[in-house]
């Protein structure tokens, strides 16, 4: 690669921006070559991850080809994850491990495959079972009272309806928040609680505000799907540290974090997602000292709090919002449809978590929070989470039975929550794995989530997180379950 015109025109002289040797006259488009020669490019480290792409227009000018193709593209390139872009800054080299995905990329995908962010698993319209969803019936959840809470929530008054609501978020559900965490977990104050729509737009404000590409972030291993797929699309490299039924390994965490200087690492303390563990009062102290030690932010996800037993660690307690950034929702004792979350921060990254907001997505809903505050002040509130609690408990036992009828056996012992991980002990091949099952599994009517949704290492087993509301009492996936342990070799 040479410096060119484009690049010296813009006053950027530190990048040096792909000129290709396309031939208008070989066979295939010219997209296809600009995507095959980026994709060599990344692979050859000839471009690293972090590294700023060249605009389109630079590009266009620089090949001598239309902005069209240069779009074209690159949003080809942004399917494929070699890139990422951010609004305002550009497009980003986003990761070098791009072979296999070309590879896989060139053939058609089934109308049927199944990937971490099927709208399936989060829509709820599928006529599909949804046992690897991740929301509950909505007589679960107490529906009557919910849809009582939003009729009283759409009686906003008329001044309400000026503006676009506080920045923050609606003042009486934080106040009501701070009061309820003082009381359970730690002291904060109302102006220190960012309101979301839900959790996985808190984790995109702080990835926002936090990172820039090419930085690390820690995340478990196995661990949030969504969570995976954010990283990797704000231009950051995930470093996956294994988690299993006893906690995290902190040896693997004390040598990435050395090696890596991460910015930040995200961690569900509390009833884990998939594995439905929790971290013990001793490692929540530890990983503290790992993260001062290297000087590195903990986000605390902390969503499934309320399904969990009292006493439980808490990162932000133990740390009193000076290093740890907790992220918590309403989405698992109400209903997801609200989209509810929250940050709680210290008041030194307040200000740039909203900036970041108000830039984004301006406010959040008022009508929403105030309909999860009437639900959460509610006096059946506590009881309706008491008897969810009492519901999980007996299902996950029912779950636990039917997997060990079809042979699977747990990844790990749950502590509570909605999920229960379980496989067989058969390392996955090319022509059988858990991708291939679900695959299969969606053709007959049930939604599963296979392992390969949560790791970013290579799993020696092939394993699924059920949700544990619709695999109690499920004969169809029982009998799928029974019907592909035959078949296996």
């Amino acid at each position: 690669m040479e410096e060119t015109a484009a690049a010296r025109e813009d006053g950027n002289d530190k990048s040096a921006w792909p000129v290709l040797a396309i031939e208008r006259s070989k066979r295939g488009s010219l997209v296809d070559q600009i995507v095959a020669a980026i994709q060599q490019m990344v692979n050859a480290r000839e471009l690293r991850v972090g590294t700023k792409m060249p605009s389109v227009r630079q590009f266009a000018k620089c090949n001598g080809v239309s902005t069209f193709t240069v779009v074209e593209s690159y949003d080809r390139l942004l399917n494929l994850g070699l890139l990422s872009s951010r609004r305002g800054s550009g497009f980003f080299v986003a990761r070098s491990e791009a072979v296999a995905v070309a590879q896989t990329s060139a053939v058609p995908a089934s109308p049927t495959a199944i990937d971490a962010l099927t709208p399936d698993l989060y829509s709820g319209v599928s006529d599909a079972l949804p046992v690897g969803a991740g929301w509950l019936p909505p007589e679960w959840y107490g529906e009557s009272t919910i849809l009582d809470c939003v009729r009283h929530a759409m009686k906003i008054p008329a001044n309400r309806l000026r503006g676009y609501g506080h920045p923050l978020g609606f003042p009486t559900l934080r106040q009501h928040m701070a009061g309820t965490l003082a009381e359970e977990l730690f002291s904060v104050e109302p102006d220190q609680i960012l309101l979301t729509h839900g959790a996985t737009h808190a984790f995109d404000l702080i990835l926002r505000t936090l990172t820039k590409p090419g930085d690390t972030v820690l995340v478990e291993d196995p661990g949030y799907s969504n969570l995976l797929s954010l990283v990797r699309h704000h231009g950051c490299i995930p470093v996956g540290i294994p988690r299993g039924e006893t906690g995290l390994d902190f040896d693997e965490l004390e040598r990435q974090a050395k090696a890596t200087q991460p910015k930040l690492m995200f961690v569900n303390t509390v009833l884990q997602n998939p594995l439905g563990t929790s971290l013990s009062q001793a490692q929540a102290h530890r990983l503290l000292g790992v993260a001062e030690q290297f000087d590195f932010w903990l986000v605390e996800d902390d969503i499934y709090r309320e399904l969990a037993a009292r006493g439980e660690a808490s990162l932000a307690a133990m740390d009193g919002l000076r290093r740890v950034i907790r992220v918590g929702s309403f989405s698992k004792t109400l209903s997801p449809v609200l989209r509810v979350g929250s940050i709680s921060a210290s008041r030194s990254l307040i200000p740039e978590l909203l900036r970041i907001k108000m830039l984004t997505g301006l406010t959040t809903s008022e009508i929403n929070e105030r309909a999860v505050y009437h639900a959460i002040s509610a006096r059946p509130y506590k009881r309706m989470v008491e008897k969810l609690i009492d519901q999980l408990r007996t299902a996950r036992e029912r779950t636990t039975e039917r997997l060990l009828d079809a042979g699977m056996a747990p990844v790990a012992k749950p502590r509570g929550g909605m999920f229960v991980s379980g496989g067989w002990d058969i390392k996955p091949t090319a022509r059988f794995n858990g991708k291939l099952i679900a695959d299969r599994a969606l053709k007959a009517g049930i939604l599963l989530s296979p392992n390969e949704f949560f790791m970013l290492r290579e799993s020696d087993s092939i394993w699924f997180r059920f949700n544990v509301a619709y695999a109690a009492d499920a004969p169809l996936l029982s009998d799928f379950l029974k019907t592909v342990r035959r078949e296996m070799p």
